[in-house]
């Protein structure tokens, strides 16, 4: 028999189902030593010397541990795949005695059974660079925090904390809203033609003087601008023909799953790492038992496996057609900061569908599965392609444009996520966009009539002030 250490006791039913028989399932709840909540533990003229001690509350849990591993003929420990997971694996081998240096560590970026039976084939010793990383973190959180937090409890609330976050955080906040106390409002003013020709109507903005970018900055200017226009005729100076391209999305990282789930589903950020949690350890599906849905949620990486870019492509082929997918896979480079030591997050297979475990899983656990699984999907698909028609229009020297946007010329449109339904809807929002073409051709057409410098009829002007405010945090 052989004994598989893992965290959470969620992902135990998950593992079980795929290790068979011959291995026990063991979860540690996390961390089983750390340091003492009631003395600072840092040494800080050695070197910064942490002393950890085993938390109270897993006294009896480690010594069921140290039982298990004795009668096991071999012990895997497969914690998350992160520097906290990799500090509890230390920590898990420092109990038991085993030497970190040999191969007793496995781990695997999402939990199904081919990710499972191979991380089985590939142990490897624990990464001491990654258990050091997280000391380092731990051990400037207890620096700060614990010089910090009294201040706070005394000067601000009982039992507030502050550590290394908090710090940073607190002067973000600071600093902006200094700034935004600081800001100046800036007036400004625009000025809106209505057209009409050929009982086509069409809105057109102030942009230049005499060829040279202009925006009224007081009355003054817009009543100077409206006595010289006023009464006179609109010509059409030129008409401009292009095309632009929407690439698809990257799939998401930890944090545009967190903005998305907010932005687009209300989801705080409690509940979405709630329902991430529990995508990626596993949830009950009708048939199926215990399954995993995702893969690891903490990334900072938009890198996906072959094998899973593939798999989506022959999805989308199969699903909605050849022409939905490029004739190269879509690659995404992740930030200069990133660590890239995961994959983004993805659902583990294109062929379990949201609509498929709807009714088996919760509301939030759903709705959250299905912006991921479709920003995926999306992220893999061909790029939009849109026709633009530029208008420029002359009054007295005073340069008005208009840029219509609004025809789709290419086989898919990924603006958002929620656009990818079923076949069905797909295809019915295809052929929408189909009647859209053509009413955008013929309105493309009706601009290019008139000949350059012959007079439209102008229908009626706007005028509205602004004031620029700061931008948000």
């Amino acid at each position: 028999m052989k004994l598989v250490v893992i965290e959470a006791p969620a992902k135990r039913d998950t593992l079980k189902k795929y290790l068979g028989s011959g291995y026990e399932v063991f979860a540690t709840k996390g961390h089983i030593r750390d340091l003492p909540a009631k003395s600072f533990a840092i040494d800080l003229n050695n070197n910064y010397e942490p002393h950890y001690e085993t938390n109270p509350d897993k006294k009896e849990l480690i010594e069921d541990l140290k039982r298990k591993a004795a009668k096991a003929d071999e012990v895997l420990i497969a914690t998350d795949p992160d520097r906290e997971g990799e500090a509890i694996s230390w920590h898990v081998a420092y109990v038991l005695g085993l030497d970190p240096n040999k191969k007793c560590r496995i781990q695997f970026n999402e939990i199904s059974k081919k990710a499972v039976l191979k991380a089985l084939t590939e142990p490897r010793a624990i990464d001491l660079n990654l258990v050091n990383a997280q000391q380092a973190r731990r051990v400037l959180d207890r620096i700060v925090g614990y010089k910090l937090s009294p201040i706070l409890s005394k000067k601000i609330a009982p039992k507030l904390s502050a550590g290394r976050v908090q710090s940073v955080a607190l002067k973000l906040v600071v600093d902006r809203e200094v700034e935004i106390e600081n800001f100046k409002p800036e007036e400004y003013w625009t000025i809106t033609l209505s057209h009409e020709k050929a009982k086509i109507k069409f809105k057109s903005a102030l942009a230049t003087f005499k060829g040279k970018k202009i925006k009224p900055a007081c009355r003054e200017d817009v009543d100077k601008i409206l006595s010289c226009i006023k009464g006179k005729p609109v010509v059409v100076q030129e008409v401009k023909k292009s095309r632009t391209k929407s690439h698809a999305p990257a799939p998401f990282t930890t944090s545009t799953m967190q903005q998305d789930a907010l932005n687009k589903l209300g989801m705080s950020l409690k509940r979405t790492t709630s329902s991430a949690q529990e995508l990626y350890e596993g949830v009950e599906v009708k048939g199926e038992g215990k399954i995993a849905l995702i893969t690891y949620i903490r990334t900072d990486s938009t890198r996906v496996s072959t094998d899973a870019q593939a798999a989506c492509r022959e999805f989308i082929a199969e699903k909605y057609g050849k022409e939905f997918v490029p004739e190269k896979p879509n690659i995404y480079a992740s930030k200069k900061n990133a660590q890239d030591a995961h994959e983004a997050i993805r659902p583990i297979s294109m062929q379990v569908t949201p609509e498929m475990v709807k009714d088996s899983i919760s509301k939030d656990n759903y709705r959250l599965y299905k912006l991921i699984y479709e920003r995926f999907m999306a992220s893999q698909m061909s790029d939009a392609e849109y026709s633009n028609v530029s208008v420029s229009l002359d009054v007295e020297n005073y340069g008005f444009k208009r840029c219509i946007r609004n025809t789709l010329t290419m086989k898919s449109k990924i603006k958002t996520l929620q656009n990818f339904q079923n076949l069905n809807r797909t295809r019915f929002c295809l052929c929408k966009k189909s009647r859209k073409n053509k009413s955008s051709q013929s309105r493309q057409q009706g601009l290019q009539r008139p000949a350059l410098l012959k007079p439209w009829k102008k229908r009626g002007l706007d005028v509205l002030q602004h004031m620029r405010q700061p931008s948000p945090f």
